[in-house]
């Protein structure tokens, strides 16, 4: 078995976060590890530098997007700070999927990625992707992926970890 002591847990600060938060911090206490959340936001301003000319209004953006990212994070640090006293987080920049696999796998002490699906279908998915999708074959530790959309919610562990997670 796995020795995990700290998890991943990406967030987007929409609709699902709390839940999110809920489910990793439930897990996390079942198996006596520590939640890092981890925000990362896009990094527009790589991405304009295939035009001439790279607006400044990109990287104010980018500045404004952290900031509310980074306020956002402390709200969710503080709001589970009694089920998870060592609880943190992180905003990073770049490609979502990227820094997610590259935060775990420079932290040695990763062990487990929680995060949540958007549950894209059809086009959607064919288009955009999905980072939940691009994280799963890149990672090089175990990936549980919630899914908010999927019957009723308040999951609950009830059972040892190494009981209900067998490697694929």
């Amino acid at each position: 078995m796995l020795d995990i002591h700290k998890i991943v847990v990406p967030v987007d600060f929409h609709q699902h976060t709390e839940e999110l938060a809920l489910f990793a911090i439930d897990v996390a206490n079942k198996i006596e590890a520590v939640p890092v959340f981890i925000h990362v936001i896009e990094n527009f301003t790589l991405s304009a530098e295939y035009g001439d000319i790279v607006p400044a209004s990109f990287s104010q953006m980018e500045n404004e997007m952290r900031s509310q990212a980074e306020q956002k994070m402390k709200e969710l640090i503080n709001n589970n700070k009694s089920t998870c006293p060592e609880c943190t987080g992180k905003i990073l920049i770049g490609d979502v999927a990227d820094c997610i696999v590259d935060f775990a796998d420079k932290e040695k002490s990763i062990g487990l990625i929680i995060m949540a699906t958007h549950g894209t279908k059809g086009i959607e998915k064919i288009l955009l992707g999905s980072v939940a999708d691009r994280v799963l074959k890149r990672a090089h530790c175990p990936i549980l992926v919630f899914n908010p959309y999927r019957g009723e919610r308040g999951y609950k562990i009830t059972s040892s970890i190494a009981e209900v997670v067998q490697p694929v």
